[in-house]
This record gives C-alpha cells, structure tokens and sequence, in this order.
C-alpha cells in the first residue's frame, strides 16, 4: 500500500496513529463516477453498486489490521458471446501493515536464515510508509481477486463450437481403419 501506487477510485486513506482501541469502523460506498472508474480499472461493463464495510484496528506495537467485507454488484461480458453477464462479488478483506521502519517486519528477511511459509495461513504484513494506509485501495485489491476473470454463460459448450466434433474425426477415423485392418486378418 505504498503511496506512488495508482490512486484507487474507492481511496479512503485513514491516519493509523491515532486509532481508538475498539478500532476505526470504515463503510465505504461508491457513488456513480466511483463506479464508472471501478468498471474501467477492472475491465467490466459496469459496476451497479459497491460497498465495502471495514475496522481498522491497531496490531502488536505500531502494526494495523483491516478486516471486513467488500461486495458489489456487476457487469461482465462473456467470454465466448460477449452478451452482458450479471454477477456478484462478496469478499473478506484482511491485511496487515507494519510501518516500514519496523523490526518486526524485517525479522527473518535480513538475518539470511530460513523463513517458514504456511499457504494456508495469514498473509505476511505488508509496510507503509508515513501514519496514513489507504484502506479503500485494499478493499478494492479484493474486490479486484473477487471477480471471475473468464465468464461464461451458463449452458454454453466447454470449447468453441465445433471443437468437440473436430477433436472427435481424427480418433474415429483412425478408429475405422483400425477396423478395417483387423477385419482382414
């Protein structure tokens, strides 16, 4: 979440070093342009409505955690017909920073010794940089993983048409002179 990054349709950018205990609730909701710029990043026709509901609570000494729920409402054109597919996107947003000077989130990439990853757990904390974390650009990181990135409509042929049955010559082909040269024998 680094401040030269692109700067999010969505950006809510909060000021991390002065959170209450019970955390910072962050309801984020896009209004029309907001959307038009969401559809345009993320390659969709449209985006109806997008929200996302978070709390940004401090984590360990100077560490933050941002957790919620990112959900909308899209556009999409289908892959194979290009008719406009309507679909929803409902996400669990989860991240933790560590303000880049932090030991903690150097611990183990400087000492040159083993780092044990587990693929099923948290993700690693991310650093930033000043007291401020732009937690609608996070939100929109993902409602950006939510969405399907090959949709298809329901009922259409796995393949281009066609493909199945050109797949399906040869083999019989090669099947019927297989035939033919055991029936000589």
């Amino acid at each position: 979440m680094n401040n030269n990054e692109t700067r999010s349709p969505v950006s809510f950018v909060v000021n991390v070093a002065r959170l209450p205990k019970s955390g910072l609730p962050v309801k984020i909701v896009a209004d029309e342009s907001q959307r038009a710029e969401l559809a345009e990043a993320h390659g969709l026709l449209s985006v109806e409505n997008y929200r996302a509901d978070l709390v940004v609570t401090a984590w360990k000494r100077n560490g933050v955690r941002v957790s919620g729920t990112v959900q909308g409402a899209i556009t999409q054109a289908c892959i194979a017909t290009l008719e406009p597919l309507q679909a929803t996107v409902k996400e669990k947003v989860s991240g933790i920073f560590l303000p880049e000077d932090s030991k903690l989130g150097r611990s183990g990439f400087e000492g040159g010794g083993e780092i044990l990853l587990d693929f099923d757990g948290p993700d690693s904390p991310e650093t930033f940089a000043g007291d401020t974390l732009d937690v609608g650009a996070l939100a929109e990181e993902f409602f950006g993983l939510g969405i399907d990135p090959y949709p298809r409509k329901s009922g259409l042929p796995a393949g281009p048409e066609g493909e199945a049955e050109e797949i399906a010559k040869p083999r019989q082909d090669w099947q019927e002179k297989l035939r033919r040269l055991t029936q000589k024998s």
